[in-house]
């Protein structure tokens, strides 16, 4: 019986192996940078610095990310792992990074759902009470709490219901962008005009290619999520080949959306009239849609709904993956490995996602308001995601250093990642609110309470570290662990590089 046991292979004990396709992991990264709310509410934010070039600032938002973007898919394709941005850290950098970045990522990640679904109750209330004003306009739970029953059900059927489902939702909410954008630039006429990707229509007092800067510093934030695909390499067909296009084909096409979109809008609007556009009210997307398109509106209604629950779709999938692959070499609590027979659904990771959700849903919202509530779970989430980002561009770097000149390309290795850090090195300092450029806006309580959060928890991490490194320091350096190439045929070390 032991001798059965032993002998049996490591795909029966993990994830479900080759459950998904690329079709699938492409839409897990495409709807966790929920396009469709990040065109009607984050990328407007960058209107009020870069006005009419707005559609210059994306450009430059989806040049930057795409640095970053290569080094996450070079290193999704050497190290397919759930661990994901932990494994790349721990394998480029050191096993205690890896942890940390670890810690840091299955943090924020949990927290998205509950963000997205916060979005989902106000922006359906609000909604709802503007069409029929008997609709209480503060009854927005009853939404979230929806939204978390639906998450929570496709997390438990496991990857290939999920990752479907994130690929029927994301189909819906680009679909309908993109035909209300060709729409916008049919309808502009003579009005449209290559001059947007100039610097001739920023916003006053923000001129020149500082306004276009500044906007495109609140851009690069819709891009986050991108590398979401990552840690489903180990339920993925031909993870390799797979997961390196998926990064990639999602960065770029989402980018393209991005820069497609906001031209549409700005030559329909106006460039020179750009700087007043925003997420609500009449100067919206959705404001647009009622006074000019009829019922259109009500598709772009149900699209950003849509990408609210496609988003947290997807990064539970992130969360429980990324908890579960550090679960199981035991830096965090072994039951999140736990799996269902079935499905091979990290369950208790989905369980613990469901109760953190409405926790947070409820708690927050209650303790504050909705929209306060989200704005300081953005404000967590972002400040940690942009330093993951900033740590794996230098782990990109670090990873083909130590394997040696055959596999290190100057220009993808060393260049990319240092122009990923100078990217986001200013998108996480207006993340945090710290008035280093004159654009940015000092933030006030309670959502200058992020720091104190994000500080403390990695403060704790640090705790924790420290105390595996004394008792079980072999549970740090199972962080650069690559699970998958157990089954395959071992490649050998490579100038200290660590291949299992």
């Amino acid at each position: 019986m032991s001798g059965e046991s032993s002998a049996q292979p490591p795909a029966a004990v993990g994830l479900r192996r080759d459950a998904v396709g690329l079709r699938e992991v492409l839409f897990q990264s495409v709807t966790a940078m929920a396009p469709a709310a990040a065109v009607a509410a984050s990328i407007p934010s960058g209107a009020a610095f870069a006005g009419g070039s707005l559609p210059l600032s994306v450009l430059v938002a989806l040049v930057a990310c795409l640095f970053t973007a290569s080094c996450v898919a070079e290193l999704a394709r050497e190290l397919p792992a759930a661990g994901s941005v932990a494994t790349y850290a721990a394998q480029g950098l050191r096993p205690a990074v890896g942890f940390l970045v670890g810690w840091g990522y299955v943090f924020v990640e949990a927290l998205v759902p509950p963000l997205l679904l916060l979005q989902l109750g106000f922006t359906t209330a609000g909604t709802l009470h503007q069409e029929w004003s008997s609709y209480p306009a503060d009854l927005w739970w009853p939404w979230s709490l929806a939204g978390a029953a639906v998450i929570t059900v496709t997390g438990y059927l496991g990857v290939r219901a999920s990752a479907r489902f994130g690929t029927v939702l994301g189909v819906f909410e680009v679909l309908v962008f993109l035909v209300f954008a060709v729409w916008l630039i049919g309808k502009a006429g003579a009005d449209n005009t290559l001059s947007v990707f100039g610097t001739s229509h920023t916003a006053d007092g923000y001129g020149g290619v500082g306004g276009v800067f500044a906007g495109s510093v609140y851009t690069v934030l819709a891009f986050a999520g991108f590398e979401a695909a990552a840690p489903l390499a180990e339920e993925t067909r031909d993870p390799r080949r797979t997961m390196h296009r998926a990064v990639l084909g999602a960065a770029l096409a989402i980018g393209v959306f991005y820069v497609v979109t906001t031209y549409a809008m700005t030559v329909y609007f106006g460039p020179d009239r750009f700087g007043e556009f925003g997420a609500s009210g009449a100067a919206s997307w959705e404001g647009v849609a009622r006074a000019s398109f009829g019922l259109f509106w009500v598709l772009v209604f149900l699209a950003v709904v849509n990408s609210t629950i496609a988003n947290a779709n997807a990064c539970a999938n992130v969360s429980t993956r990324t908890a579960f692959a550090l679960a199981r070499i035991r830096v965090l609590p072994r039951v999140l490995a736990t799996l269902h027979p079935r499905h091979r659904s990290p369950v208790a990771g989905v369980a613990v996602q469901a109760v953190v959700a409405v926790g947070a849903v409820l708690g927050l919202g209650f303790a504050y308001d909705p929209v306060t509530a989200f704005l300081l779970l953005a404000t967590v989430i972002v400040t940690v995601v942009i330093g993951v980002y900033i740590v794996v561009n230098l782990a990109c770097a670090g990873y083909f250093l130590r394997r040696g000149r055959p596999a290190l390309k100057p220009v993808r290795h060393l260049l990319f990642p240092l122009l990923g850090i100078a990217a986001f090195v200013p998108a996480l300092l207006t993340a945090a609110g710290l008035p280093v450029f004159d654009f940015v806006t000092p933030l006030t309580a309670p959502v200058s309470y992020a720091g104190p959060v994000v500080g403390g928890w990695m403060a704790a991490g640090a705790v924790v570290l420290l105390a595996l490194v004394r008792r079980h320091p072999e549970r740090i350096s199972e962080t650069a662990r690559v699970h998958l190439d157990e089954t395959e045929p071992a490649a050998p070390a490579q100038n200290g590089a660590v291949q299992r």
